[in-house]
């Protein structure tokens, strides 16, 4: 591809596209959104506008089939992820998915066949990958800052009991642990490049909806453990700690810095018995996420900084989660 900037189709006029996604590719050096469908076509034409978009569809399908567009946006429910990923895998088009790209692992590993057999690039929006804090946390666990990790803790919540809400919608793919319990477990992948070896849940089920309203987590990791609580009928938090045999660090907004709270990072060591913060300032990290994404489709190297491979790891950790609201 010789041209400098991406061409982007996005696939539903969701509130992280509005508020957070379609901004950050307008805002981007290598992509711009060129055409958006929504439901009906005046949703999608009130979309374009706000958004500085040039075309307004009221079908999906015309989207993934333009010869105007690269790559798609799929911020649709979860339910209907890989069903639209496939479809734009086939129409030739690369694709950046809202987690959890999938409602199970054997989905990711279809999407993994497929994209490998198009040559095209498929990823899943998790922009938590790209922001610096977690880079940070990965060094000091790596360079022996906290001694040897012992414990992991961390929680992700929110209200909403309202019973129009998607998010409340089990044949959507509503639930708390799709949509955030995912966070908790994929940064701590990240910052320590490791994989549960046991997976214990227990899960609450509001009986109105059919979805998990409360997963109190734990997770065996080779030298640690990870606790964690994920909620969608409680008061906003967030947090996660990471506790070693010498010290100690935690974030403030480990999940969506700026909105939540401001990105920084509190370390404690007993050597100095004094805790140290680390402020990243307002990084934006959906920018970063789809300039990464934009720039593998531009360039020669064809990686993405989280590939489909570290979607099926966290993929295989959610479905065993969710296996527990059956026992």
């Amino acid at each position: 591809m010789t041209r400098d900037k991406v061409r982007w189709g996005v696939l539903g006029a969701a509130r992280i596209a509005d508020n957070f996604v379609v901004p950050a590719i307008q805002r981007s050096a290598n992509g711009r959104v060129v055409c958006v469908a929504a439901r009906d076509r005046e949703r999608a034409a009130a979309f374009a506008a706000r958004h500085g978009i040039a075309a307004a569809h009221a079908s999906y399908d015309e989207v993934i089939a333009s010869d105007q567009i690269d790559a798609v946006y799929i911020p649709l429910p979860t339910a209907s992820h890989f069903e639209w990923c496939r479809k734009a895998l086939l129409a030739g088009k690369h694709v950046l998915c809202e987690k959890p790209i999938a409602m199970t692992a054997s989905q990711v590993r279809e999407l993994i066949a497929l994209r490998d057999a198009t040559g095209l690039i498929c990823g899943e929006a998790f922009m938590v990958a790209h922001h610096p804090q977690w880079a940070f946390v990965k060094e000091r666990i790596a360079d022996g800052t906290l001694g040897q990790l012992k414990r992991v803790e961390g929680s992700f919540t929110y209200f909403n009991d309202d019973p129009r809400a998607l998010k409340n919608d089990l044949a959507l793919g509503g639930g708390g642990v799709r949509d955030i319990g995912v966070y908790p477990v994929v940064t701590t992948r990240i910052a320590t490049g490791l994989e549960p070896v046991e997976v214990n849940a227990s899960i609450t089920i509001d009986p109105r909806y059919g979805t998990d309203t409360l997963a109190v987590c734990d997770l065996k990791f080779p030298g640690f453990d990870l606790h964690f609580y994920c909620g969608t009928q409680l008061a906003r938090r967030q947090h996660m700690i990471f506790h070693g045999s010498k010290g100690w660090l935690s974030l403030d907004a480990p999940f969506n810095p700026g909105v939540y709270a401001g990105a920084c990072v509190h370390i404690r060591s007993d050597d100095t018995g004094k805790v140290e913060t680390v402020e990243f300032g307002n990084v934006d990290q959906y920018q970063s996420m789809v300039e990464n994404f934009s720039a593998a489709v531009l360039g020669p190297d064809k990686s993405i900084a989280f590939a489909l491979e570290n979607s099926l790891g966290n993929q295989l950790v959610i479905d065993e989660v969710l296996s527990h609201a059956d026992r």
